[in-house]
């Protein structure tokens, strides 16, 4: 995710700079044609256009606000895996013991048991991260060429690595033989979670009452595991962004049969004082059209870029660095070493595109 104050202003030229070179050789083309061929009366009225103008500019802040809605609650999501994974791992650590335990089982094996718990879960968030960055059919946008030289620069780490090797490190040899057999790898590790804490209150390491507080934590965990599949899997309405982009290319194609002749007639107006300015006064709309062209188009590409929160582009929730922030913090209360556990991944401070 892309994190400085703004972008800079040479990286939004360049990632609009296909687009641009477009808005300006067509009202070049338009304004020669007006200017070499005299037809100032080829042109439409204000008002419709205005209208036209309105309505799109209208659908644009919906698609925005439904992306960005979109965006927020994939953080807020995060924001809760972040706070129950905290809660589970202060859950582990403090409720396994011996106090209700039919045996007197060795410390090193009550440790060994919340060692266990907490890399499971550990691994629940690495599959469920990978499960997030998977494509879908209807995540196009990271495949236009100035979105895929951003991703050469904020690439997720899952896209260089695979599952299995990601999970090794934190499951047994029947546990990763178990998780990847399923289609729904994150559920799998949450079914062993729940099976694990079973085995341990029926042992009396866990006492029962404890038992169903780490149930009722690993059943938040499936609700926010829920809710992130949920965006996932559901792309923003098709119909939506059809009509918003049709309307935006119609709203900008036609833009100069209204503009290029109003500059001409003001260039008429101005000929009888100035008559070399005003002759080439209707040059003057190339500028304002590219500009007004330009905002109207990056506005819905920016609603388009934002419509999947997961898909792996520079506005997206960091959710690799959120899991493996949780990781440390997990693993740092286990009285692991920092040599130990894994860094944070990098950020990224200078985006060279």
């Amino acid at each position: 995710m892309y994190t400085k104050k703004v972008f800079k202003a040479k990286d939004m030229a360049k990632w609009t700079r296909f687009e641009t070179l477009f808005f300006f050789i067509f009202i070049v083309i338009v304004v020669s044609i007006y200017y070499f061929l005299n037809i100032q009366w080829f042109k439409i009225p204000w008002t419709p256009l205005a209208l036209i103008g309105t309505a799109v500019a209208f659908v644009i802040g919906f698609q925005n606000n439904s992306a960005y809605g979109r965006i927020w609650e994939a953080r807020k999501i995060w924001g809760g895996i972040v706070n129950t994974s905290r809660t589970f791992g202060m859950f582990v650590q403090d409720m396994i013991g011996n106090e209700h335990a039919k045996n007197n089982y060795p410390e090193e094996e009550i440790r060994e048991n919340i060692k266990t718990l907490t890399y499971r879960h550990i691994a629940w968030m690495t599959a469920l991260r990978h499960s997030m960055r998977t494509r879908k059919s209807w995540e196009t946008v990271i495949d236009e060429k100035s979105n895929q030289e951003w991703v050469k620069v904020v690439a997720p780490p899952e896209w260089s690595s695979t599952l299995e090797k990601d999970l090794e490190p934190y499951l047994s040899e029947e546990d990763l033989t178990y998780t990847l057999s399923k289609n729904n790898k994150q559920t799998a590790l949450l079914y062993l979670q729940s099976h694990h804490l079973k085995e341990l209150k029926n042992q009396g390491k866990i006492w029962e009452f404890s038992f169903l507080q780490l149930e009722n934590v690993l059943e938040e965990l499936f609700t926010l595991q829920g809710k992130s599949e949920r965006i996932k899997n559901f792309p923003y309405p098709r119909h939506f962004a059809s009509l918003n982009h049709y309307f935006m290319w119609l709203f900008v194609l036609l833009l100069p049969i209204a503009l290029v002749p109003q500059f001409s007639e003001i260039g008429e107006q101005i000929s009888k004082s100035l008559p070399f300015i005003g002759d080439l006064f209707i040059w003057l709309s190339v500028p304002f059209y590219v500009i007004v062209a330009w905002i109207f188009h990056t506005m819905e590409r920016i609603g388009r870029t934002g419509d999947n929160p997961f898909e792996g582009s520079a506005n997206d929730v960091p959710i690799s660095t959120i899991a493996r922030g949780i990781e440390i913090d997990l693993r740092q209360n286990l009285g692991e070493t920092n040599e130990e556990i894994p860094k944070q991944f990098p950020q990224i401070y200078d985006t060279q595109m």
